[in-house]
């Protein structure tokens, strides 16, 4: 049923409410979507629509919505501590056991958590930690990090900066000094006549270019998403990563796995890292960690970092009102817990990922896409005006918006970044939800392609 109160609520929305990477006045008069309610891969919105949520809200409600248990485990840790600080020699117990049930699922050595309330904070508090780590070793000038154009570490200045998004350095005077960027890894716009794998090691030896471009000496470390998410899904060939890591071990060069969104299940493994096979010194987590349901971030540094900031720091001068918020920690425990329990990552790995990617490659061949990639539970399909070309529409953007809006009124939410078609479902879809949300989007393909002119 559609909500009652859905215009009042629009326009206290349009007088009130500032959107994060809107156009707000444009959106005023267009008017917000008001969801209401959501259960499994399902969201309904105000007008009570039914929407197969193919993004999982923001790439994070891994077990899917609804679950009471994560209500449950909040109340619960609410009426007996519903807060203290980690400050002045103090902490709680969902605090510690979270600590020490990530650094069980981490891997390697990732065994020291240091909290936050977001991927953008927990990118942060990279910053201020690897310079530190340096500094203490009178290493000071050793204070460069390299990310990559199009990444995308959150919308602090910090996580802004060590991102390569042009239109956030467009805003307040970003990036900051001694941070700098390559290309990223992406083989269909940039691969040319090569192979994946040989593009994957030209890619990647981009870095020791600019690390000596910039001199050894001064690079603290690299930052990258295992898969960059938010630029359109770029999945890098096999050969980057590990090309990548043998090139931060020669420089002695701190590698940070942005794992925001892979982490927790994303690529079929527990972490990208493992997905691609190479080793961070550092990974960043937030979304998957508690499903989306409540707001928590955090850095895991591996025993080097974490011994040398320990034992040689002194007092570690960063930290946060709810760094290692109880009843966060206590909601991030029980996800897990469900993660485990219902083996939710093992299916996606064997059963339901891949019958997801056998289905999402399937619409590489309709007219409008030339290119369908995924990995694990994350995709993406690149619409194209020339399928043989490789080649971008003139006006970018405009047909994947049209699309988007196109696949809403047949009940799926997609996301559009430019004319990339975006695929971050709950992890907990079944076979038949797979079904339902392909069918969809090859309606809505070829509902967009008539629009724009293209033979289906």
């Amino acid at each position: 049923m559609p909500h009652p109160d859905t215009r009042t609520l629009q326009q206290l929305d349009a007088a009130y409410h500032l959107h994060p990477f809107n156009d707000n006045a444009a959106l005023a008069k267009k008017g917000t979507r008001l969801l209401t309610r959501g259960e499994g891969v399902y969201v309904w919105d105000g007008e009570g629509s039914k929407l197969l949520d193919a993004f999982a809200g923001l790439w994070c409600v891994n077990i899917g919505y609804g679950r009471p248990e994560l209500g449950a485990a909040a109340a619960k840790q609410m009426t007996q501590l519903a807060y203290y600080n980690s400050f002045f020699s103090c902490t709680t117990e969902p605090t510690i056991r979270l600590s020490a049930k990530l650094a069980e699922l981490s891997p390697h050595d990732l065994n020291h958590a240091f909290y936050a309330n977001s991927g953008s904070e927990a990118n942060d508090t990279i910053l201020r930690m690897v310079r530190h780590f340096w500094a203490v070793q009178d290493q000071p000038q050793k204070n460069i990090f390299i990310g990559r154009h199009n990444g995308y570490h959150g919308s602090t200045v910090a996580g802004a900066s060590l991102g390569g998004m042009k239109g956030m350095h467009a805003q307040g005077g970003l990036p900051i000094p001694n941070i700098h960027h390559i290309d990223p890894p992406f083989w269909f716009a940039d691969g040319g006549d090569m192979s994946p794998e040989e593009y994957g090691l030209v890619a990647a030896r981009r870095l020791e270019t600019k690390i000596l471009e910039l001199g050894p000496e001064r690079v603290a470390a690299f930052i990258g998403e295992p898969i960059m998410g938010a630029i359109g899904v770029y999945i890098p060939p096999m050969s980057y990563w590990p090309e990548i890591e043998r090139i931060c071990r020669k420089y002695d060069v701190l590698l940070v796995a942005d794992e925001v969104i892979c982490g927790f299940g994303r690529t079929g493994e527990w972490f990208g890292s493992q997905y691609f096979g190479f080793k961070p010194d550092i990974m960043t987590i937030a979304k998957g960690l508690t499903s989306g349901y409540i707001p928590l971030g955090a850095s895991m540094f591996n025993d080097r970092i974490a011994n040398v900031l320990a034992s040689q720091g002194g007092e570690l001068a960063h930290g946060y009102t709810y760094s290692g918020h109880p009843v966060c920690c206590a909601v991030a425990l029980e996800n897990i817990r469900i993660l485990q329990e219902e083996r939710i990552v093992d299916t996606c790995k064997s059963d339901t990922g891949p019958y997801l990617q056998q289905r999402w490659m399937e619409l590489g061949a309709h007219p409008l896409v030339g290119e369908a990639r995924i990995a694990g539970m994350v995709g993406a399909l690149e619409l194209v005006p020339n399928k043989p070309e490789r080649k971008y529409f003139a006006e970018r953007g405009k047909v994947g918006v049209l699309c988007r809006d196109i696949a809403l009124k047949n009940g799926l939410i997609l996301r559009a970044t430019y004319d990339s078609m975006l695929l971050s479902p709950p992890l907990i879809i079944s076979r038949s939800q797979i079904d339902e949300l392909v069918e969809k989007a090859w309606k809505s393909l070829d509902q967009t392609a008539k629009e724009i002119g293209i033979a289906v």
